[in-house]
């Protein structure tokens, strides 16, 4: 049997997981957040990477041995927003998410998000790690629509200070790339990944080689 357990409290990725329709376990990260890389596709893939591996390591504590019959999946995963050398988290504030949303509208930035795959084995531990990016473009927002905006809490828990899928959405020009990866899980690209591992369904075998 497959078990897949996602490394992240976000609702939001429990829906896009819940859209595709895999049947999970929530068990979030609790390490601290180390970045030692500066391009922004290589933080991505090393803060994902530090989420599943903190949450299997944790995970294989407090649940003992892994049984062999049995796979296990942890998902870890991370997104930032880029514009130009300027890397963007989830702002610290509402000045800091003005300040974000001021730099954003009227042009186009990037938005990376980096996914590891823990498999939890017998022997221990194999990972694989990969990036996706897209390129979302704004309409011109002025200081008023940006604080109104601000002040409506959205922005507080999202990278770049918008969501995409929110009320953000009416600011939204358009994008190139995946969109489910600026809500902050590229799930078409998952699956895939998974279905290349033999990491899909019941059927799928321990074992399978990890990059």
């Amino acid at each position: 049997m497959i078990k897949y357990i996602l490394a992240s409290a976000s609702p939001r990725r429990r829906e896009l997981l819940e859209q595709v329709g895999l049947s999970f376990e929530v068990f979030p990260a609790h390490g601290e957040e180390i970045i030692t890389k500066e391009l922004p596709w290589e933080i991505v893939e090393e803060l994902s990477y530090q989420k599943a591996a903190e949450a299997a390591g944790r995970y294989t504590a407090q649940n003992g041995a892994i049984n062999k019959d049995d796979i296990y999946v942890i998902i870890g995963a991370d997104t930032i927003v880029a514009y130009g050398s300027e890397i963007m988290g989830k702002p610290k504030d509402a000045q800091d998410a003005v300040r974000m949303l001021t730099m954003l509208q009227d042009d186009t930035h990037q938005v990376y998000t980096g996914v590891t795959l823990a498999l939890l084995l017998p022997g221990g531990i194999q990972t694989a790690t990969f990036h996706e990016k897209t390129d979302v473009s704004m309409y011109p927002m002025d200081a008023s629509q940006i604080r109104e905006y601000v002040d409506t809490g959205e922005p507080a828990d999202k990278a770049g200070a918008y969501a995409i899928q929110g009320k953000c959405a009416a600011y939204i020009k358009g994008i190139n790339g995946d969109y489910n990866n600026v809500v902050g899980l590229p799930v078409g690209r998952l699956m895939q990944e998974l279905g290349s591992r033999n990491l899909i369904g019941k059927g799928a075998k321990g074992g399978a080689e990890m990059r």
